[in-house]
């Protein structure tokens, strides 16, 4: 069986922050893949605003090009709106049997796993690697369960932040992927698109 990690986001935009780590989960946490699914909507973000789907999708397409061991994935387009990813985690099993999938979070997201959908089943039902971020280290459950904490490294960058110092107007070229980073700056640094 395949063991593939499902990191989900929205990838408003993708950076080198979700790439190495990504990276490091498929080097070191013996995963085949990481699936990047690009989320439609987080139902926990109603009300942010963000660059549509497909441009975002197209985005993490550019920035993994070429790199085998990661795909990207629009699979939560085919299912009914809003996205929770317990029904995401069930449909992809079904459709991709011979996978086993592992759902990576960050620590801020496990933080508040109660608010999820189902967030019982799911953690009792899939794997769940939980990636270090700052300010956030409530305890995974001890063995046995599916959830364990990785010690990957803590990469401080977030899509806010990028968005933000593109605007200021600062070089932030070793943050995006240099397949991305002319689409992301012409894209938020259009005045239309400032509450992004």
């Amino acid at each position: 069986m395949k063991n593939v990690g499902i990191f989900s986001g929205s990838f408003n935009p993708v950076h080198i922050g979700h790439l190495a780590l990504a990276n490091w989960l498929c080097e070191y946490e013996n995963l085949s893949e990481i699936w990047f699914l690009v989320t439609p909507q987080n139902p926990l973000k109603e009300g942010c605003r963000m660059l549509g789907f497909q441009t975002r999708y197209e985005m993490v397409e550019a920035a993994i090009a070429g790199y085998p061991r990661f795909r990207v994935s629009d699979f939560e387009l085919s299912l009914p709106q809003p996205s929770y990813t317990i029904r995401t985690l069930c449909a992809l099993r079904r459709t991709y049997p011979e996978c086993l999938f592992h759902l990576v979070i960050g620590a801020d997201n496990w933080e508040n796993i109660e608010q999820w959908k189902d967030a019982a089943a799911l953690v009792e039902e899939f794997p769940v690697l939980i990636y270090p971020r700052a300010g956030y280290d409530r305890p995974a459950p001890p063995p046995p369960t599916n959830v364990r904490r990785v010690d990957a490294p803590a990469l401080e960058i977030s899509s806010s932040f990028i968005r933000d110092a593109i605007r200021q107007g600062r070089d932030i070229r070793f943050f995006l992927p240099e397949s991305v980073r002319e689409k992301a700056v012409s894209y938020f640094m259009n005045p239309l698109n400032g509450n992004l």
